[in-house]
């Protein structure tokens, strides 16, 4: 931080006059940011800061009835001192004459001058009242001061808190409060010149007046600008800020190396200790070779347990099914540290992209699909389908190693996840394995950290961005360490396999908090989750049939409805913003403009939403542009508020007002987008308005006043008349349309159609996942569980599920499983009865609690449910729970 004297100020030694500035610029500067106006020491800094000026500036002298150069003593603690005593003496003979009026009447124009090494000595002063306390003025380092002119010029309140000049140059400026705020100007220690000074309201911020800065030590006042407390600005800031912020940047820059060669240093480490890996690999890259190894696995090592792994390419794992997907391009078996394959080798490598394809993945079909050998995964689930895309049919599941560490801890989603890596480097869930062989190796190691490198950007320099080259491309590059990793993989899988085992063997199994004799949390999984787990992969070789014709047909339906709703919206802000006719209602930042455009952010006060802004959109009108011969792509359109201010009660993490669909909800209400709207039909109407009586206007306004307004939200109130409030929420309820059917296209039409989850069959093939806290299933890509509710599937999505021909789709749903399960443990005869006698439980509940409810049912005005059949599109009469 830079102390100037703004920095320095204490009850001792608090300078009013300007001359201090130039002597206490010439401080020492602190390494530390905190600000220097307590009260270490100060008379150190200041007697220093008088020594150094003194020394090396020959122009400035002390006023020898204060000063005793005899009492010096080369630097002792004396000699500062007595030179803090001879400045504060000058600095109360300095206040009491600057402190006084300077009247217009006789200026400051000519001054006898004389030069003393670059320093003004002001020997004479025109019309110079005398200071009735008299005033020592031998040397004044303000030097000349040049044709001053102005309207009453003075220097007024010159006391502890700030320096005020009020009118210089005639302009009425001033300069408020300098002791402790930003004040312009260099560090002046000998003023030469100083012409045309013109100060704007310097009043804790700095900047530039209208008036030419003049020239001080021959260097011009660079521009001020806005400074904030306790720094100083102008040219000799801005270098400095500029240093500052070169040296910053050059300490980032040596920690960003700094931090990549440590980062580079360990993935060289981790390197060398993978490729120890090798000498225990054995690469099997030739038909007979692999004759070799499979006889051993399937005759001499048949009853040990062996852990597999695949390494597949040409998919994305986080997009497509692994069925009828993907190409296996290498696998690994281990059996443990004890088994030996040939010149003491216990793991095997399978070079598939290389060493003979599908050909040499075949020879392993004795092995794979031996049920009598036991075979452990990670994530079995996909290797299972990548393995049965080349016609075999795996047989002998032992274990899921995923399966495993979700039985032992099913909270381990927030603790790290249940990846190989995540579970194989935490010290915790291995603590049950044996000694593994590789004593320098702990778990599996990413393939990022091993093959990610920076993208190198245009520049040649390298960027943020980590990428790794495609794994058929590792495989071939960087073969020697490609095996390694690959063969951990299954290393790690039976280490993991082998601690789940033990840690699982010490829990008991319960059973109502009471323990199964001779039973284990073990002996629960190979019972229970074991062949649940073979059976959901057997779910997912299945698949689902969907009707894609079905789901073309209601695209096109869907998307033709969203163009109506996004259009009838558009029309509507169109008679507020002319542009908005042509702005994409999808875009967050456009409808917030329009909306909320001058609404103040809710976490920062200073910022707010502008009121109006230009948006590139496409040009879909082919408009040409003044004075272009083509049509342009893209146009611009400006959009500004609809100069309503509609209340904001739902706003983003950053502060601003969402316009996300549950705050247009709010807006809207339970409002139906359907409206017609009175602008809708002008073009057809003619002259027929010049028809309608006065009568008829006055009749229709009349009536809108009693029209039930308790469906409209909160945008209904924001415009006046009412007439408007109703065109507002409809014409909001049409943009929560058009957020609604993009979303059943985008989450659900959409994926179902797509080639990346469905097989050759044309049948969808989720994964089926047991990684919920509850016990329950999860399914992703897609989600199966997440399809529109019955009452709110408009284009009737469930519809595309299908059976084959010669087959029948049964649905089976527990309603209220939760509450029949209590109803039976309490044996409450009221829910038994309810659930005996069938429908909705609530709505039940709500029909016996009140009378209204229950006479309307008996009246068949609505249904406790409904079983749709063949045929029907939506039940007769609405159902309880959807009725407003």
């Amino acid at each position: 931080m830079a102390m100037g004297f703004s920095s320095i100020q204490t009850s001792h030694l608090r300078p009013s006059c300007p001359s201090y500035f130039s002597v206490f610029r010439s401080c020492p500067r602190s390494s530390s940011s905190r600000s220097l106006w307590t009260r270490t020491r100060p008379e150190v800094c200041a007697a220093k800061a008088a020594h150094d000026t003194f020394s090396n500036n020959t122009t400035i002298s002390l006023n020898p009835v204060h000063y005793h150069t005899e009492r010096e003593s080369n630097g002792t603690k004396s000699a500062w001192n007595n030179k803090v005593f001879a400045l504060r003496e000058e600095k109360k003979v300095m206040e009491n004459y600057f402190g006084r009026n300077i009247s217009r009447a006789g200026g400051i124009k000519t001054n006898s001058q004389e030069r003393l090494e670059g320093f003004t000595h002001v020997s004479t002063c025109d019309k110079l009242e005398e200071n009735s306390e008299g005033s020592y003025c031998k040397i004044i380092d303000y030097g000349q001061l040049d044709e001053t002119p102005g309207e009453g010029n003075h220097v007024d309140k010159v006391n502890g808190e700030g320096n005020h000049v009020d009118k210089v140059n005639g302009e009425g400026n001033h300069v408020d409060k300098v002791n402790g705020y930003a004040h312009d100007g260099l560090g002046v220690s000998t003023s030469s010149r100083v012409e045309n000074i013109n100060l704007e309201k310097v009043n804790g911020h700095a900047r530039e007046g209208p008036g030419q800065l003049g020239v001080v030590n021959g260097s011009q006042l660079g521009k001020t600008s806005k400074v904030r407390k306790g720094t100083d600005s102008g040219r000799n800031k801005d270098e400095a800020a500029a240093v500052i912020k070169g040296d910053k940047s050059h300490a980032k820059a040596s920690a960003i190396k700094a931090a990549s060669k440590a980062d580079n240093d360990c993935k060289q480490d981790l390197r060398m200790r993978l490729n120890t890996t090798y000498d225990k690999v054995l690469v099997v890259n030739s038909v007979s070779v692999a004759k070799k190894v499979v006889k051993m696995l399937t005759d001499q090592y048949r009853n040990l347990v062996h852990a597999c792994d695949t390494e597949v390419a040409k998919i994305e794992v986080k997009r497509e099914t692994p069925v009828d997907h993907g190409e296996i391009i290498c696998f690994s078996i281990y059996s443990g540290p004890g088994v030996d394959f040939g010149n003491g080798k216990s793991c095997i490598w399978v070079d598939v992209l290389d060493g003979g394809g599908k050909e040499l993945l075949i020879e392993f079909a004795p092995f794979f699909e031996d049920p009598s050998i036991k075979k452990v995964w990670h994530n079995y689930s996909f290797d299972n389908h990548v393995i049965e895309n080349y016609g075999l049919k795996l047989s002998g599941f032992h274990a899921d190693t995923m399966h495993m560490a979700r039985l032992w801890d099913s909270s381990r989603r927030i603790k790290g996840g249940y990846s190989l890596e995540a579970l194989t480097r935490d010290p915790k869930v291995m603590s049950g394995a044996e000694q593994c062989h590789l004593k320098d190796l702990v778990g599996k190691i990413s393939m990022k950290t091993i093959f990610g490198r920076k993208k190198v950007k245009t520049d040649g320099k390298e960027g943020k961005l980590t990428i790794i080259d495609p794994v058929e491309v590792l495989q071939r590059e960087e073969r020697k360490l490609w095996i390694c990793y690959s063969a951990l993989d299954a290393i790690s899988t039976l280490n993991l396999y082998e601690s789940m085992k033990n840690q699982l063997g010490k829990k008991p199994w319960e059973i109502d908090g009471n323990p199964v004799s001779g039973k284990s949390m073990f002996d629960f999984y190979e019972k229970y989750w074991q062949p649940f787990g073979e059976l959901l992969v057997q779910m997912e070789t299945e698949g689902m049939l969907v009707d894609r014709e079905h789901l073309a047909e209601i695209e096109k339906q869907a998307k033709a409805e969203q163009v109506v709703a996004a259009n009838r919206f558009r029309r509507w802000a169109s008679s507020y913003c002319t542009d908005a006719k042509y702005m994409n209602v999808g875009s967050d930042v456009q409808l917030r403009q329009l909306l909320f455009g001058g609404t103040v952010n809710s976490k920062d006060s200073d910022q707010a939403v502008p009121t109006e802004r230009t948006f590139r959109v496409p040009n879909i009108d082919k408009v040409i542009e003044d004075g272009k011969d083509t049509t342009p792509k893209y146009r611009n359109i400006t959009l500004h508020g609809i100069g309503v201010n509609l209340p904001a009660e739902i706003y983003t993490a950053s502060g601003w007002p969402s316009v996300g669909g549950d705050a247009l909800k709010i807006l809207s209400g339970k409002v139906s987008s359907e409206f017609h709207f009175m602008d809708d039909d002008i073009d057809d109407v003619g002259d027929a308005c010049e028809t309608v009586s006065d009568e008829y206007l006055v009749k229709q306004e009349n009536m809108s006043e009693y029209v039930d307004t308790s469906a409209y939200g909160t945008a209904f109130e924001a415009f006046k008349p009412k007439e408007k409030g109703k065109e507002a929420c409809h014409a909001i309820a049409a943009l929560c349309q058009v957020c609604s059917i993009d979303s059943l296209i985008s989450n659900f039409i959409l994926p179902l159609q797509s080639s990346n989850i469905s097989g050759k069959n044309r049948r969808i093939h989720c994964s089926l996942n047991i990684n919920t806290e509850t016990g329950r299933l999860s399914a992703r890509r897609p989600n199966l569980q997440n399809q529109p509710a019955l009452e709110k599937d408009r284009y009737k999505i469930r519809q595309a599920f299908v059976a084959a021909p010669g087959n029948s789709l049964i649905v089976a749903d527990y309603g209220q499983l939760e509450l029949r399960i209590l109803a039976h443990l309490s044996n409450c005869k009221s829910m038994l009865d309810a659930f005996k006698a069938g429908g909705d439980f609530h709505s039940r509940t709500a029909m016996n609690m009140y009378q209204h409810i229950w006479e309307a049912v008996e009246k068949k005005e609505v249904l406790l449910e409904w079983d749709p059949q063949p045929g029907e599109d939506k039940p007769p009469v609405p159902l309880l729970k959807v009725k407003k």
